[in-house]
């Protein structure tokens, strides 16, 4: 989800580039999976990134973004930008077209999309509260315990192995 921290809020950027802060511990962990190659020196993956966000709801990483002051972070915003930005149902949906999908949000937030259950099983790499180990282990997701802002190191590297893994199949 988007941070407090901005780049520049006077500026138009890339959702990438707009939000620093917590957000930051996750880009590096797009960058790393971006840049990560195999022994033939080969690309291991294509990389997306978005952000959700009070201002937009869900933005892809490379939509132009200006800066604003609302951002979420009690389970009633949360909910609040959902009714009126739909994001849930967005990004879940869009979650399904691809192989592998890593979550790093905050439990409140995480929540809305597991009573929407629209994730397909064995989608998600979720990096999320301890609270949800179990729901994430019904629907055969990845779970990973938040560590750090988002992502935390021992976690980015868990990600990079699991992904390693399933480029390999």
């Amino acid at each position: 989800n988007d941070s407090k921290v901005f780049k520049d809020k006077s500026k138009l950027l890339s959702a990438f580039e707009m939000f620093e802060g917590r957000a930051t511990e996750v880009k590096n962990l797009v960058a790393r999976l971006d840049t990560a190659t195999d022994d033939k020196d080969r690309k291991i993956c294509d990389v997306s990134y978005g952000v959700i966000s009070a201002r937009y709801g869900f933005v892809p990483g490379n939509y132009m973004v200006t800066g604003y002051e609302e951002t979420m972070d009690t389970a009633e915003e949360f909910k609040a930008v959902d009714q009126n930005k739909g994001y849930v149902e967005q990004v879940s949906y869009i979650a399904n077209a691809f192989d592998k999908v890593i979550f790093c949000m905050p439990k409140e937030l995480f929540r809305l999309f597991l009573e929407a259950d629209q994730i397909g099983k064995g989608k998600l790499i979720a990096v999320t509260n301890p609270e949800f180990k179990e729901e994430c282990e019904k629907r055969d997701w990845i779970y990973l315990e938040r560590k750090g802002a988002r992502v935390g190191n021992d976690n980015a590297d868990r990600i990079e192995e699991i992904i390693r893994e399933l480029c390999k199949q």
